[in-house]
């Protein structure tokens, strides 16, 4: 789908630009802005490679295994149903301390892994269980204490300033996070969304009763 988003835009742009009388000028930026792009990328490889190398380090080290005991209490909470041991909580903690770097991309095998043990946890195989749900709200608003990659765009982008983002990207990745925990945990509670298992056992506590 994306790749049909992208080939109309390019085609809106040639076109436009052909009626415009401007289809050199066009073609000009496509390849400044090319050029960037490779510039970003490369000046984006070694902050990937510093931080990646970093929490690597940190996993062999078992660092991450003290992490999820020291967040017990609060994965407990937002995963009542994910044993405190399990595979699932390490990928989650190096899911989540990878984008408190802002290191998205890095998140995102871990995310993918954290997903794939939790698919292994879930009873109901085409329906997202709702230790799923609360890991995509949490992974999607994702706190981010040190936005590493724009801070790399920004200096590649020769900005005056590229960490005074630092407070109000803290500040934004916060409330996403908040909002997007609370929101799914209210939408658990509902009957509509509710899983087959909780509702069952809703029913079969009111009949005990």
């Amino acid at each position: 789908m994306l790749n049909y988003i992208w080939l109309g835009m390019m085609a809106i742009a040639v076109v436009v630009g052909a009626i415009n009388g401007k289809l050199p000028e066009v073609t000009k930026a496509a390849f400044d802005y090319a050029k960037t792009s490779v510039d970003i990328a490369l000046g984006l490889i070694g902050i990937m490679a510093l931080w990646l190398g970093i929490m690597k380090i940190a996993d062999e080290a078992g660092l991450v295994r003290i992490l999820a005991r020291l967040i017990r209490p609060i994965s407990k909470r937002l995963f009542p149903d994910i044993p405190s041991e399990h595979p699932a909580i390490g990928a989650m903690v190096l899911n989540i301390a990878a984008n408190w770097l802002g290191l998205s991309n890095a998140a995102t095998p871990f995310g993918l892994k954290a997903m794939e043990e939790l698919q292994k946890l879930n009873k109901h195989k085409d329906t997202a269980s709702n230790a799923m749900a609360t890991f995509l709200a949490l992974n999607t608003g994702s706190i981010t204490l040190i936005p590493a990659t724009i801070i790399g765009v920004r200096v590649s982008l020769n900005s005056s300033n590229p960490a005074e983002i630092i407070g109000t990207t803290i500040f934004a990745s916060t409330c996403a996070t908040i909002f997007a925990v609370t929101g799914t945990k209210l939408l658990q509670r509902l009957p509509a969304f509710r899983l087959p298992d909780d509702t069952e056992s809703t029913t079969k506590d009111g009949e005990d009763a």
